[in-house]
């Protein structure tokens, strides 16, 4: 395994906090096709309840990849990224982010494992606001293939 196991737990401190655009969450749910009222419209937003545009859930992922640079820069824990693939996201809300949110993301190595010579690693994300409101966890497998001489 070329992952260092001992970084099973290790935390990442939060880089600066992100403050979420009404712009940047309409652009990116037009470019998801997205045409629900309340993620383009603040009046709809308004009307709904919420102080602003409400982002699409995978919004956070902004916030999650931003986060992920500090473990895959890590040069201790010996993850190539150029061999890296996504193997799987989730997310687990606490409520929708809004534009207006500053948000600050926190990134904890979860667990490091090998299966058929490719590592495997999974990070929790968790993002919350400046004022340390929970409003998110993101869970991310990103899977680094091996070589051939690894896989055989």
């Amino acid at each position: 395994m070329a992952l260092n196991p001992d970084f099973v737990g290790r935390s990442y401190p939060p880089g600066a906090p992100y403050l979420v655009g009404r712009e940047k969450v309409r652009e990116f749910s037009e470019a998801l096709g997205i045409t629900e009222p309340v993620s383009l419209d603040v009046d709809a937003a308004q009307s709904r309840g919420y102080s602003d545009v409400v982002a699409p859930p995978t919004f956070a992922v902004r916030l999650v990849m931003a986060a992920a640079e500090s473990v895959a820069l890590d040069p201790d824990l010996g993850l190539d990224y150029s061999r890296v693939v996504h193997g799987d996201q989730r997310f687990e809300y606490s409520r929708p982010i809004v534009a207006g949110d500053e948000l600050l993301s926190h990134v904890t190595i979860d667990g490091i494992r090998s299966v058929a010579g490719n590592d495997m690693i999974t990070t929790r994300t968790d993002i919350s606001t400046t004022d340390g409101e929970h409003v998110v966890t993101s869970y991310t497998v990103l899977v680094a293939r091996g070589t051939d001489s690894e896989t055989a």
